[in-house]
């Protein structure tokens, strides 16, 4: 259940992602920008202290600001 619950999260994280940058993205893309988020919004999170309780909620934002983050930094690398 747990691998398809972070299918779930990375998901809509990563479409949450893509429409606040208004860049492109299918379902693949969507899902690694939104897993890749999810990384890094949970290692930000254990960096700074965030007292994270762990409900879908809660995941679902730390996974969403990484996956801006990351999509950011990812389109600024590229130069696009």
């Amino acid at each position: 259940m747990s691998f398809l619950y972070w299918i779930i999260v990375g998901l809509i994280a990563g479409a949450v992602a893509h429409r606040v940058l208004d860049s492109r993205g299918g379902f693949l893309g969507s899902l690694i920008v939104g897993l890749i988020g999810a990384l890094v919004g949970g290692k930000l999170s254990e960096i700074f202290k965030l007292n994270i309780t762990g409900g879908f909620l809660d995941q679902l934002v730390v996974a969403t600001v990484g996956a801006i983050l990351f999509l950011f930094l990812w389109r600024k690398i590229r130069g696009r």
